[in-house]
């Protein structure tokens, strides 16, 4: 289901209608925001099929394997577009995290948009799209993504039967992200797990620097805390200091947790920084952490 990002909808359609449509796009933006669901409903649309409901003869979906996307992957992406479609007028590919092409795959997949075959779409998705390479940035229509309205959110919210209070703290928290409320409204489960995890923060700020080192190494140790469950209470604590910011600004003065306006910009900076290595290298999350914790 697409929530929002209307403009960008009808821009699409229209590029169609007009047959104008890129033979390469770039949707690009922080995570959740709904960029990998509306490229499948753009391609459904051109399909005239569900394409997630059976596997398409021309369709080809890409995506990182331990977080890389490794020149094989490109390798055969190109023998299937060098295939004449089968059932529709034309090929489409979807690269899901697309920075996380390794340079053998960026330079092959170059060749590809240098030198397209036949009728081709080619759509990636990435969050980070200073990662690819500036000759592939210049060959792709960039769409940027941004986060939704509150009233957006709250439309899709109320679609949804949800009580008005929960509609208000899923429309604050989600923060503009209609993944994050959808992964609110599927699982309660997770609003219980954000508010544990906050306290948990709160009373980390209040520990001494070698109490805060010994929980950045239970952290980063303990299983079955992985990279995405990691990036998961990142994310939970960037919207922590968010908010902090937010308040702090609509106040005009320091937070109750006293902190001021630079030092908060500063911590969520390091946050951003801290979750980008963990989710594109192979950084130690305990040293990751270690630094983080110097700051807050």
């Amino acid at each position: 289901m697409l929530i929002g990002h209307q403009k960008i909808w009808q821009f699409l359609i229209k590029s169609v209608e007009n047959k104008k449509i890129p033979h390469a796009l770039l949707f690009s933006g922080e995570n959740q925001l709904g960029k990998k669901t509306l490229a499948f409903e753009f391609i459904k649309w051109l399909f005239n099929d569900d394409i997630l409901k059976r596997q398409h003869p021309d369709f080809v979906f890409i995506e990182p394997v331990k977080k890389e996307i490794q020149i094989s992957q490109i390798r055969e992406l190109i023998w299937k577009l060098s295939l004449k479609p089968q059932i529709a007028p034309f090929k489409i590919a979807l690269i899901d995290q697309s920075h996380f092409m390794n340079q053998e795959a960026q330079s092959a997949f170059l060749k590809t948009l240098e030198e397209p075959r036949g009728n081709t779409i080619l759509i990636l998705v990435s969050e980070y799209p200073e990662m690819l390479f500036p000759t592939i940035l210049s060959r792709v229509q960039k769409i940027q993504f941004y986060p939704l309205s509150s009233a957006e959110i709250e439309n899709y919210l109320k679609t949804q039967g949800i009580s008005e209070q929960k509609l208000k703290e899923i429309t604050r928290i989600s923060m503009g992200r209609p993944g994050k409320a959808i992964d609110f409204i599927s699982d309660s489960k997770k609003l219980e797990v954000r508010a544990q995890k906050i306290k948990e923060l709160i009373k980390i700020l209040s520990f001494p620097l070698a109490l805060r080192f010994r929980y950045a190494k239970d952290l980063s140790s303990r299983l079955p805390v992985g990279p995405s469950d990691l990036r998961e209470i990142l994310n939970i604590w960037l919207d922590y200091f968010r908010n902090l910011l937010i308040d702090s600004i609509k106040k005009q003065q320091s937070t109750k947790n006293q902190y001021s306006l630079g030092k908060l910009k500063n911590i969520l900076q390091l946050i951003q920084r801290t979750n980008f290595l963990i989710s594109t290298t192979n950084i130690n999350p305990r040293l990751a952490l270690e630094i983080l914790m110097l700051e807050l």
